[in-house]
């Protein structure tokens, strides 16, 4: 049997009780992306990068080299099955609805109602006219094993693949496409640490430093 992990999507704002998603996660696959685009000068002979001999030269050859921010794409499996099995009310009567709509909810704009409480910009009920709603996307938690990253939502792809009598969907494949926020922000933050714990685990294995002379 397969040991299947939960998975987290929880936005971050202002909202009693905060929009969740939870979801089985065991992907077979999850494709992390991060490019770097290389600008090189134009002085001549020089091609990749400006020339260099010691490495306190790094900074003048990476002249004109950005990072963009890392962004990754995996599947969920959302099946109601096991909780119609076990008679939930909810998912008898709407299936896996209310998580499709929860997914829907995340992607959409946001304006800032009374209090600072965010709500979809769509229902109108921020400033008196549309320029003023200061609509901004959802900004979410992606909690997954170790890892609490934030990102913004690119892409929900959803493939429904079973229905209730009603026409509820009960059973879907969802492909998610995130950007993780790479600002000064405490998640980050504490994600570029671990990062830098990891890679020190690495040095010492490969190198067979103890790890207390790394960290």
């Amino acid at each position: 049997m397969l040991n299947v992990t939960k998975g987290l999507l929880v936005e971050y704002a202002v909202s009693l009780p905060p929009t969740v998603l939870v979801f089985d996660f065991n992907p077979r696959t999850m494709k992390r992306t991060r490019t770097v685009k290389v600008k090189t000068g134009t002085a001549p002979g020089t091609r990749g990068g400006y020339d260099f001999t010691l490495p306190t030269e790094t900074p003048r050859v990476a002249q004109g080299v950005s990072v963009d921010p890392e962004s990754f794409s995996f599947t969920i499996l959302l099946d109601a099955t096991d909780r119609m099995n076990s008679d939930e009310a909810t998912a008898k009567l709407f299936g896996i609805q209310p998580e499709l709509d929860t997914l829907r909810t995340m992607l959409e704009p946001k304006s800032q109602g009374p209090g600072g409480v965010q709500m979809l910009a769509s229902l109108g009920l921020g400033g008196a006219r549309a320029f003023q709603r200061n609509e901004t996307p959802s900004v979410l938690l992606f909690v997954w094993g170790t890892h609490i990253l934030p990102i913004f939502l690119t892409s929900v792809t959803v493939d429904e693949q079973a229905w209730l009598p009603s026409l509820a969907p009960y059973r879907a494949e969802v492909t998610l496409a995130v950007q993780v926020i790479e600002s000064h922000n405490p998640f980050f933050v504490a994600e570029k640490v671990r990062q830098v714990v990891g890679a020190a685990l690495n040095t010492s294995r490969t190198i067979g430093i103890p790890l207390g002379g790394l960290l």
